[in-house]
């Protein structure tokens, strides 16, 4: 741990400037940029199909959040459905179409099945990114979110809609029961099992008033700009506090959702056996004391 002698302003570093963030990150179905220091605003980027999940998008989420998790320059996500009539359609079908022309060139049943125990999995490791990533991510959800898009937003951190959204879990009607975390985080995140089989039954929309009654987002806005402004607003408090105390907390709360109590305790012991003794934490310390706002460095 830093010496108690030592200012606070000798382990401190200056935010850096606000900057697009398309400088690091090239991709064809997500754009990114940096509305604020150490906020990343992740939109989606296919305007033209209502943002519906083609592989090409499945993949690049994955990269997106894998790349977030380890840049120092990124201390909390936004996602949002970007310009988009809606936040996402659900699974694009003609990239369904495509799957199934793949399908059909292989005669052997075994070998069917491989592929798309492949391709499943690399689905649900897409929509597990937002749960691996340490840094907390905040959906910002405006009219539609259907199938894949509701899978998606139980693994983020922080669920915001617009008052005219709307909600679907939509596999059944296309003949298949979700596969990519919806059955297995949807249920948690609320805690009603009960609302959620019947979601998962029926396929019946729900609006954002059912939504927030039941837990699944937990603030409804107005409209599009009052709900991307308060995303941003929760973010640049998430990145204005200690990295190393923010991810240590993600990371544990996502570790306890399905361990014991005690396992939970003992894995948080383990984490902060190392990030007490953090310049963080003395810096935190010392902020609290003098009335200052602490500026942290990068992570």
């Amino acid at each position: 741990m830093a010496s108690s002698r030592v200012p606070i302003a000798r382990n401190l570093c200056a935010a850096p400037p606000v900057q697009s963030g398309t400088e690091k990150y090239d991709f064809k179905t997500l754009k990114l940029s940096t509305p604020s220091p150490f906020v990343v605003h992740v939109e989606f980027n296919r305007p033209e199909r209502m943002n519906a999940f083609n592989r090409q998008l499945w993949t690049e989420i994955k990269d997106c959040f894998e790349r977030l998790h380890n840049d120092p320059d990124c201390r909390a996500v936004v996602l949002s459905g970007g310009t988009s009539k809606h936040f996402t359609a659900g699974i694009d079908l003609f990239d369904m179409m495509s799957l199934g022309q793949e399908l059909g060139a292989i005669e052997e049943v075994g070998r069917r099945g491989r592929l798309l125990e492949g391709t499943i999995k690399l689905y649900q490791d897409c929509i597990s990114a937002l749960e691996n990533c340490y840094k907390p991510v905040i959906v910002a959800v405006h009219s539609a979110c259907i199938g894949a898009g509701l899978n998606l937003i139980t693994a983020a951190d922080v669920r915001y809609c617009t008052r005219d959204a709307w909600f679907s879990l939509k596999e059944v009607d296309i003949g298949l029961a979700a596969d990519v975390g919806a059955l297995q985080r949807f249920p948690r995140v609320v805690g009603n099992q009960s609302w959620v089989r019947e979601l998962a039954f029926t396929a019946r929309k729900f609006a954002s008033e059912e939504a927030h009654s039941n837990g699944l987002v937990s603030r409804v806005f107005d409209n599009r700009e009052a709900l991307l402004g308060g995303a941003i607003k929760l973010a640049e408090e998430i990145a204005s506090k200690s990295p190393i105390a923010v991810q240590g907390t993600k990371k544990n709360i996502v570790y306890s959702a399905d361990h014991t109590v005690q396992e939970g305790l003992d894995h948080i012991r383990q984490i902060n056996m190392l990030n007490l003794q953090s310049e963080d934490f003395l810096n935190a310390i010392m902020a609290s004391q003098t009335k200052e706002t602490p500026v942290f460095a990068k992570l």
